[in-house]
């Protein structure tokens, strides 16, 4: 995992609500234990009309949606099932930040676990977001701050160790591997006692 401090995109906007697992990653796509080539199935029986082509109504295959880093997305993203493919398919596709009024905790911990910034804003935050599709946003995660067009800025919480690992670009076992000498230590002092 790199270290995730600062995101500059456009922001492409999915302003349906209740965007479930299943939407993001369908099930039969979930055969691999690596997030490579997941992209390319990321929102795939919204994003492809049956015959394999692009579907013109699907925001993200516009020349605006295209590219685009961050997702401002409907409320009660990431709802459903608790497969961690999902964030990696929106990875994968190329998506590292996601911006919603509600995020699935369970969603919202897997992505925020594997690199994927998943911010929770407010209400009239998040529905100025939606109705301003394309726009540039950057977003300072050591600063917990979305810098707006014009200069205004959105404060977002993050959990400090979730913070912690995004930053230094590591998941939960190389947090404990960046602290393996102590936990050595400690574990030797344990068996003499």
């Amino acid at each position: 995992m790199k270290p995730v401090t600062r995101i500059h995109s456009r922001t492409a906007v999915l302003a349906d609500e209740n965007i479930d697992t299943d939407r993001i990653i369908p099930a039969r796509f979930l055969t691999t234990t690596t997030c490579e080539g997941l992209g390319r199935h990321c929102f795939n029986d919204w994003r492809y009309l049956p015959d394999g082509s692009n579907n013109p109504a699907f925001p993200l295959n516009h020349s605006e949606g295209k590219d685009c880093a961050i997702l401002v997305a409907g409320r009660n993203f990431g709802c459903g099932s608790s497969r961690e493919h999902a964030p990696w398919a929106l990875l994968d596709y190329g998506i590292r930040a996601v911006l919603s009024s509600e995020i699935a905790d369970i969603f919202r911990n897997n992505a925020l676990k594997n690199g994927l910034v998943a911010i929770v804003i407010g209400a009239n935050e998040h529905r100025w977001l939606l109705d301003n599709p394309g726009i540039d946003l950057s977003i300072d995660v050591r600063e917990q701050a979305i810098t707006l067009p014009g200069g205004n800025v959105l404060h977002f919480e993050l959990e400090p160790f979730a913070r912690h690992c995004l930053l230094e670009g590591v998941d939960q076992m190389g947090f404990l591997l960046q602290h393996a000498d102590a936990i050595g230590a400690f574990e030797q002092q344990r068996e003499a006692a």
